[in-house]
């Protein structure tokens, strides 16, 4: 069950109640082929307080999408993140996380395990499906990250 923002537009009470946001991105030159992940972590304020661009070797699209998001979680945790706006361009997975498509692929299914880890340690979140030119950041870390060898 995702945790949802207040719909009333109350002010945050306090600093671990505002909102951050995080877009993130997977990209594999083939399918499967070499393949990155990337993400950028705003504050409240929009200050970008992280980029991670990451090679994963050999990877499905799919599978780097899912290590985006990962990757993403593990930084905005780190850096004290609790209520989080999550932005991909991949509508597969954010339908699998929302609930409303299943996990068939048992490789995709582990990576969806770690992720819903990751989720329960937040006090909130939301995660929607964006067209791919509002995850531009994202997607450019993710291919610079495709592209290393």
């Amino acid at each position: 069950m995702n945790k949802q923002q207040n719909l009333f537009g109350d002010p945050p009470a306090d600093e671990s109640s505002a909102w951050w946001t995080l877009n993130t991105d997977g990209a594999a030159k083939g399918n499967p082929g070499p393949a990155g992940a990337g993400a950028i972590l705003r504050d409240p304020d929009g200050t970008v307080l992280a980029e991670i661009s990451r090679h994963l070797g050999t990877a499905t699209n799919n599978e780097a999408e899912y290590f985006g998001l990962i990757h993403g979680l593990t930084e905005s945790l780190r850096l004290g993140a609790a209520r989080l706006h999550i932005r991909m361009d991949s509508e597969l997975i954010v339908r699998q996380i929302q609930g409303q498509y299943k996990v068939k692929n048992e490789r995709l299914k582990t990576l969806y395990d770690q992720v819903m880890a990751l989720l329960r340690d937040l006090k909130a979140y939301d995660i929607v499906h964006v067209r791919r030119e509002f995850n531009a950041e994202a997607d450019a870390l993710a291919s610079r990250a495709a592209d290393r060898r």
